[in-house]
């Protein structure tokens, strides 16, 4: 089996709804999301997956959310955005991205809200 992973950045604030202390206020992170993609085959030139093409999909999740109050957008208009939600959107996004036909999949997104923080979603 092989493994790879790609970070990324991005900052946006959020309110979690029915949390009974600070963080049911407005504030803000620095995320640093991470998705691990697993396979078991390599393709003829010897890649897993084009982290190119891998970097393409995170943007297109990072430039929906980056810069904004999370809770604005859907699905978090509904659903509390917290890290383990947010960890979710990236994994449905990025799985929809690579295609059922992929041999590879997300093993596991892994987003952290502070450098001491994180939250994983593994299907």
């Amino acid at each position: 089996m092989f493994e790879v992973s790609v970070e990324e950045t991005f900052a946006a604030g959020h309110a979690l709804r029915n949390y009974h202390g600070k963080c049911e206020n407005v504030h803000g992170h620095n995320y640093r999301v991470q998705i691990t993609l697993v396979g078991e085959q390599l393709d003829s030139i010897g890649l897993l997956v084009d982290f190119v093409h891998v970097k393409k999909l995170i943007a297109a999740v990072v430039d929906r959310l980056d810069h904004r109050f999370l809770n604005d957008l859907p699905p978090f208009d509904k659903l509390n955005p917290s890290a383990e939600n947010i960890a979710k959107l990236f994994y449905d996004d990025i799985s929809h991205g690579l295609g059922n036909t992929s041999p590879v999949r997300v093993a596991q997104v892994r987003l952290w809200e502070t450098d001491t923080t994180s939250a994983t979603y593994r299907p």
